[in-house]
């Protein structure tokens, strides 16, 4: 990857966390990082004659919060190439803009705007949804740098996106990549039960690891330096890859699975990440 980096930035912990972590990937991709702020303000009119506009005033807010993040930034990787951009405009319209001409952008689980009690914040699920690059929103604190890398697999056109991007990743880590598929399809088991398959449930879950481990083959191949582990569960996608985040740094899946609903821009699965992994999550939509 050649492109920038581009976080998003606006003031929060959450948003701390997100610039830290994205200092280091920029700095180990040999890429510039792009620190970005958007603010919006919603005119409205008073006879009063303020000394300062609230839109200077919220212009210099943006512009604290980014040097802020500029020296974070540093801070987690002096090496680093960043430069910072204050944007007028609603964030996740400003945002998505960015995301074409990213290779990456990365956010906070939960920004400024966020309300208690809402695990995920309305930015990121808009760029989750609509972005033109990987998205990667940053949760825990916990310093998981020699963990794997996990991604879900289940054969569909974002998922195969989003496993080019996961060996990319522990590749360039030098960690191992568990590579998960969960089934609980009853009629897929029923289809394997009969002839010319007839199969038992454990021979169905051993079916299912041949079809993944070819299916990896030729990734295998390429990147021979990363340590795959295979992993099937007869379980649902979500709770599985929300099991194996537990010992992750980073969990990839594609927006939408080959289970999801036509029209659905961004899939159960992917959500269920967003809102509870205990790790970084990347989202990869198939043009990513």
């Amino acid at each position: 990857m050649s492109k920038p980096i581009v976080v998003g930035v606006d003031g929060s912990t959450s948003a701390e966390h997100a610039v830290r972590w994205a200092a280091k990937q920029a700095a180990g991709r040999h890429v510039p990082l792009r620190l970005v702020h958007a603010c919006m303000v919603i005119e409205a009119y008073t006879p009063v004659t303020l000394p300062v506009s609230v839109s200077e005033a919220l212009a210099q807010q943006g512009r604290e919060w980014l040097r802020e993040a500029a020296l974070l930034a540093k801070e987690a990787a002096p090496e680093v190439d960043l430069s910072t951009h204050l944007r007028s405009g609603p964030a996740a319209q400003r945002l998505i803009e960015e995301s074409e001409s990213a290779g990456l952008v990365v956010l906070g689980s939960r920004g400024l705007g966020g309300f208690t009690g809402l695990v995920i914040g309305s930015v990121a699920v808009a760029l989750s949804t609509h972005g033109h690059c990987p998205i990667v929103v940053v949760r825990g604190e916990e310093d998981r740098a020699e963990k794997p890398v996990v991604v879900g697999v289940d054969g569909s056109a974002t998922s195969e996106a989003a496993v080019a991007f996961a060996f990319e990743e522990a590749s360039r880590l030098g960690v191992p990549l568990v590579a998960l598929h969960a089934w609980s399809d009853l009629s897929l088991y029923m289809k394997f039960s009969l002839p010319p398959y007839g199969l038992t449930w454990t021979e169905a879950q051993d079916e299912q690891r041949r079809i993944l481990d070819e299916g990896l083959a030729g990734w295998r191949e390429k990147y021979r330096d990363v340590e795959v582990r295979l992993v099937v569960t007869a379980d649902r996608p979500a709770h599985s890859l929300l099991e194996a985040a537990r010992d992750a740094q980073l969990v990839v899946v594609g927006s939408r699975g080959r289970g999801g609903l036509k029209g659905m821009l961004l899939g159960s699965t992917s959500q269920a990440l967003l809102h509870h992994a205990p790790c970084a999550v990347a989202v990869i939509r198939p043009h990513s």
